[in-house]
């Protein structure tokens, strides 16, 4: 029988010093000779040090075993279950933290409504680096965002010479959109199953957000939001720019790059806490 070694927490590194998540699609995860272990359908074997990877995305054609999801669980190694090519998140296996400290303090602040403010306010600061926040309303700044995002996508469209007629699909009838709305969506929903990977793992909520209130990831948009202009937005119109007739998967290999060159998944973490108003994330971040 496999024995999965288990990893000590002390010895376990932070969310913003692991590598990027592994997808896997078509095959079986295991736990065998004390690893865990990837088996493709292509008859790849593939040894993966989970207590190093900031999650793992398993999308179509993947099972895995009771003995590997509690290897991730021993090693806070997060499991979500995403759409081809990591296009749509569906669900997400909570790993056991040690404590609720982050959680805590992320209800603290949503229940205070001034302190939610300055929380929104301080995500709308990073948006506008130049503006005078602290004198506008929440409803202004989200007046402001709309403008910003507009003029965003008319300038990425003149950059790379693609046509924009803005920002308009239909998800039940995603055929008749576009092909750089489609290429915005799908590189926004990766974006977003990366974040909500990362927000899971260090222990926070991703129901409360701050300046998003709806639908079931506020906070995931919230911390999303901030990174779309220079990942996948140029990721977007990049592909498009190429190959007009660019399909996901070049759209997401572009995103690929810029989430790693950009460094997104150390940056992520330390902005968290800055953003909730906690300096010294050591005291507070989950291994």
């Amino acid at each position: 029988m496999a024995v999965f070694e288990k990893v000590s927490r002390d010895s376990l590194p932070h969310v913003k010093d692991r590598w990027t998540p592994v997808y896997l699609e078509h095959g079986r995860l295991e736990v065998d000779d004390s690893s865990v272990k990837w088996i493709g359908a292509d008859f790849t074997v593939l040894r993966i040090p989970v207590a190093t990877v900031s999650a793992l995305l398993l999308g179509p054609g993947t099972s895995v075993t009771h003995a590997a999801v509690k290897a991730c669980a021993e090693c806070n190694t997060p499991i979500a279950w995403v759409g081809e090519q990591g296009m749509r998140f569906y669900a997400f296996g909570s790993v056991p933290t040690h404590d609720n400290s982050n959680a805590k303090l992320q209800a603290e602040l949503f229940a205070s409504v001034k302190k939610r403010t300055e929380v929104a306010k301080r995500m709308f600061l990073l948006r506008f680096p130049q503006a005078i926040v602290e004198s506008k309303s929440i409803e202004i700044l989200r007046g402001m965002e709309g403008k910003r995002v507009k003029a965003l996508y008319a300038e990425m469209g003149e950059r790379y010479g693609v046509l924009w007629k803005g920002r308009n699909y239909d998800a039940s009838h995603w055929h008749l959109a576009d092909g750089i709305n489609r290429a915005i969506s799908a590189a926004n929903a990766s974006l977003y199953a990366l974040c909500t990977s990362i927000v899971c793992s260090m222990g926070f909520l991703p129901h409360l957000g701050f300046i998003h209130k709806t639908g079931t990831l506020p906070f995931v948009f919230d911390i999303a939001d901030i990174y779309k202009p220079e990942t996948t937005l140029p990721a977007a119109f990049q592909a498009l720019s190429i190959d007009p007739e660019a399909d996901e998967t070049k759209v997401l290999t572009i995103l690929k790059q810029k989430i790693e060159s950009s460094k997104l998944l150390k940056r992520i973490p330390v902005d968290i806490f800055k953003l909730l108003g906690t300096k010294d994330s050591s005291i507070t971040e989950n291994k």
